[in-house]
């Protein structure tokens, strides 16, 4: 009979040490929710017998509808507080018989891979707030530019992004 009651106070205390160590291997509290990176931010650039052209040729201004998904659309964009660079895409038609490259200048130099004569190519960069010329290397034609505001949009409202 005393063992019995030894038994089951044994197996009390065992129940409540486990219980103990779950909730305390449970973590903290409080979790900041920090703001997650923006979505990178994409411009179309044609390169034409011409010179360049950029749409939109002002991007980091404000919220950007186009850059929210669907079930998001009527919630306002968090802003990220950061002087990060913008993570821009370039989406670029060279319209050209000849192969170029993508030339971008202003407070931060980058240049493309090359691009192939009437051949679509993506390119992604990383600028900070200011303003840029791009133009094409080897192609005759205007320059154009490309202004890049400071304002970045959290994504946390977008789902699905990796």
């Amino acid at each position: 009979m005393v063992l019995g009651r030894a038994r089951v106070a044994g197996g009390g205390a065992l129940a409540a040490l486990i219980l103990a160590v779950v909730g305390a291997g449970c973590g903290a509290e409080t979790h900041p929710n920090e703001p997650r990176p923006a979505v990178a931010t994409r411009v179309s650039v044609t390169i034409g017998k011409g010179g360049i052209v950029v749409r939109p040729d002002v991007i980091g201004v404000g919220p950007e509808k186009s850059q929210q998904l669907p079930q998001n659309q009527n919630h306002p964009q968090p802003p990220i507080k950061t002087q990060a660079p913008m993570d821009v895409v370039f989406v670029t038609a060279n319209q050209t018989g000849k192969d170029s490259k993508l030339v971008i200048r202003g407070p931060h130099e980058v240049t493309s891979p090359q691009i192939n004569a009437n051949s679509p190519a993506t390119y992604a960069a990383e600028l900070p707030t200011g303003k840029y010329t791009i133009a094409a290397a080897g192609q005759k034609g205007a320059p154009a530019t490309l202004k890049v505001g400071p304002y970045r949009a959290s994504s946390k409202n977008d789902l699905l992004l990796p």
